[in-house]
């Protein structure tokens, strides 16, 4: 039996506009840069404004929402559906960008160079080897990772050769090539399966009677697991040596690299497109100037040529093609207008959120010294702008700084507190930077336990839980105590 009633929702949706809002505000430089590119393709529309057409710049970022007039283009077809309001040019560009920003130029931080896929494949068509053989050295090369360790199973690369490559082989014939051919390629201790084979590759390629040499080589081949573990006493006992033949067999282990693919071109530049800023943060006569680095968001406007097409389509009323074409150039004016509107409410939040953070950790950026960070949650940068903490967090991600004391990724500045036994909450990064200082002091020959620290620090003021501070050292990446012993 059918049935009518009524029934009351409350919802929310976000409109896809608020959607693309959101995505902009959390794009570091580089990927806005790049979604900026996009939309100028998209969009014919939308276009950047030349350097010499550029209008006087806005003395404030409030300034660009400022509308000079609204003038209609006057039209045959029905107002409500083909007007388009006649907006002047927009600007996303606000003047308080550093002037400073030439020097993070994308091009000249982009350097050409050879991957290491590349350097090993031109090694390998220089070995005499078959056809056949070489092709599954290719394939075992683009196994590797950036590190130039071979983390896959030989079985799956066997399995792979047959089903894609159309290449039966065996197992052994696999490890055979990369035993003897790729592992004597360059750079030493590429192709290796692991920490102890990297080493060891590198090791035996240093031909020399020298007995620390030897050592060393002993000691990775048979005595790893008491190395890694700083068994030192142990390894003196099986070799029957000094504690001074034991330092120099580790002073030749330290000069092995564990990551042999780590100086390649393709690694370097993916560090450096990582780490622009996209803020610039001046301090000038005890003045904490926050900036942003608007190298990436040139000033756009709408197409002036779209909105006279426009009016030479909409006089022809009816012509159901002229129609419809005004319709599909009403939506891309209408689509650029929102987007410029999009950018500069990004630009916006962006400022008020460095801001805020600035005026929140003022000592810190005058200072540099991160033991005057003071505890800063996203509630308090989301209080002192009003946005929601979900905005906040946005902002932060991906993001950096530019600073006097260094480049400083913004989510450092970020910590919880504690309260010392004087009553006064500190940061928890305060108490990390205090921890890491005990630490670099100790005497490497009787590294501090975790016991050990939490008294020290309770000297110190900080009463800390044993546990906390075993969490704290791992955040840092600091080892427990025996991994931390030196001979």
């Amino acid at each position: 039996m059918l049935k009518q009633h009524l029934q009351l929702k409350l919802g929310q949706k976000l409109a896809p506009q608020q959607i693309q809002l959101m995505k902009l505000i959390q794009l570091h430089t580089l990927e806005f840069e790049e979604e900026l590119e996009r939309e100028l393709e998209e969009n014919p529309a939308l276009e950047i404004v030349k350097e010499d057409s550029k209008e006087d710049d806005f003395s404030s970022l409030e300034d660009a929402y400022q509308d000079e007039g609204t003038d209609s283009i006057q039209t045959d077809f029905d107002v409500n559906e083909y007007i388009y309001d006649d907006e002047p040019s927009y600007k996303t560009a606000s003047s308080n960008y550093s002037p400073d920003d030439e020097e993070f130029d994308n091009e000249s931080l982009l350097t050409e160079g050879q991957s290491l896929y590349d350097y090993l494949l031109e090694q390998i068509h220089l070995v005499n080897i078959s056809e056949e053989d070489e092709k599954i050295a290719e394939y075992v090369i683009g196994n590797l990772d950036t590190d130039g360790y071979l983390r896959r199973e030989i079985k799956a690369i066997v399995d792979d050769l047959a089903f894609s490559q159309g290449i039966y082989t065996t197992r052994e014939k696999v490890e055979d090539i990369l035993e003897n051919y790729i592992q004597k390629l360059d750079p030493p201790g590429v192709g290796a399966r692991g920490l102890q084979e990297c080493l060891l590759l590198q090791i035996e390629k240093k031909v020399s009677s020298d007995k620390a040499v030897s050592l060393a080589a002993n000691i990775l081949r048979h005595q790893f697991d008491a190395l890694t573990n700083k068994h030192y006493n142990k390894i003196i006992q099986k070799y029957d040596i000094e504690e001074d033949d034991l330092k120099d067999a580790l002073e030749e282990i330290s000069k092995l690299s564990p990551k042999v693919g780590g100086n390649f071109d393709t690694q370097t530049i993916t560090i450096n497109q990582e780490i622009i800023p996209d803020f610039v943060i001046q301090v000038k006569d005890g003045v904490v100037i926050p900036m942003l680095n608007s190298k990436n968001a040139p000033t756009l406007r709408v197409s002036e040529e779209y909105k006279d097409i426009l009016t030479t389509y909409s006089h022809d009323k009816n012509s159901s093609e002229h129609k419809q074409a005004a319709l599909f150039i009403k939506q891309k004016l209408d689509a650029a207008k929102w987007y410029i509107d999009a950018i500069n409410q990004r630009q916006n939040t962006l400022l008020q959120t460095i801001t805020a953070i600035v005026k929140f950790q003022k000592d810190y950026f005058i200072t540099g010294d991160e033991k005057s960070l003071k505890p800063m949650i996203l509630k308090d940068v989301a209080d002192i702008t009003g946005f929601d903490i979900s905005t906040i967090s946005r902002v932060v991600k991906s993001k950096y700084a530019d600073t006097p004391n260094g480049i400083v990724y913004l989510k450092d500045l970020f910590s919880d507190s504690l309260t010392n036994d004087d009553g006064e909450e500190v940061s928890t990064k305060e108490i990390k930077t205090h921890l890491q200082e005990v630490i670099g002091k100790e005497n490497k020959r009787k590294p501090l336990t975790d016991d050990a620290l939490v008294v020290i620090l309770k000297e110190q003021g900080y009463n800390i839980a044993r546990r906390t501070i075993a969490k704290y050292r791992e955040q840092l990446n600091i080892p427990v105590a025996r991994l931390r012993k030196e001979l």
